[in-house]
């Protein structure tokens, strides 16, 4: 089960801006050169920059892949009496959980996550993003528990159908899984992400024509899927009696 993961720019406003340094300034250093960032981040926060000086240090982190750092400073920060609105700690609890999950640390990521939608419940994002950390962790029930409450509010999102027909699958619930698929493609036909899953089905069911076919199809196109469907046909092509 994959999911693309994304650590999005919160646009959080400073508490306590010092004059040397803006959030965005801040920000837009990140993007250029995150280690000059992290630094500059510290010193406006020594300096009194607050909640903003804090987000901006964690978005440079999260840029020089120090993701465990940033999610433990996303975190405490969402915690913190610095940030009183609901949503805004959901919004940096979400993003804790990213950086958790980029970290490899999909419990801490749960953590994050269940955090998040207790501040806003239903939160469709963090639903998503919770299944992935249950994913990460085996837990196929809790994803497709997850995944089920993200498609009653958007029945029509077809890469949340492909991930959930990946967690019944591993449940066993080969029959759900395909009348997911199925509703993916009649979505969108030829959709990558629900070809590979589908020839993942197909080859576990031993038929390997079927298998061949959907990947050959989805490797025709862009994108992970597309590339996770060309190394799929290269391990056929290489198995031995291939």
């Amino acid at each position: 089960m994959k999911k693309r993961i994304a650590f999005a720019l919160f646009a959080l406003v400073p508490l306590h801006a010092a004059p040397a340094m803006s959030y965005s300034q801040c920000v837009a250093l990140a993007g250029r050169d995150p280690a000059q960032a992290q630094g500059e981040a510290l010193a406006w926060q020594n300096a009194g920059g607050g909640a903003g000086a804090i987000h901006c240090s964690a978005l440079a982190l999260t840029a020089l892949k120090r993701y465990g750092e940033a999610g433990r400073k996303l975190d405490a920060l969402a915690r913190s009496r610095e940030i009183l609105n609901p949503s805004d700690r959901a919004a940096l609890l979400d993003q804790a959980g990213n950086a958790w999950l980029l970290a490899g640390q999909p419990q801490d990521a749960m953590r994050s996550f269940s955090a998040a939608l207790g501040e806003v419940p239903g939160d469709l994002d963090a639903l998503i993003d919770r299944a992935q950390a249950r994913a990460a962790l085996k837990d196929w029930t809790g994803a497709d528990a997850d995944l089920g409450a993200a498609l009653v509010q958007d029945q029509n999102r077809a890469d949340l159908l492909v991930l959930r027909a990946s967690a019944r699958w591993a449940l066993g619930r080969k029959e759900d899984a395909a009348t997911d698929i199925l509703r993916a493609l009649e979505l969108y036909p030829d959709y990558p992400p629900a070809l590979v899953e589908r020839g993942q089905m197909k080859y576990s069911a031993g038929d390997m024509a079927g298998a061949r076919a959907d990947w050959k199809k989805a490797a025709s196109g862009r994108g992970d899927a597309a590339e996770e469907a060309r190394q799929n046909l290269a391990a056929m092509d290489s198995a031995p009696g291939q």
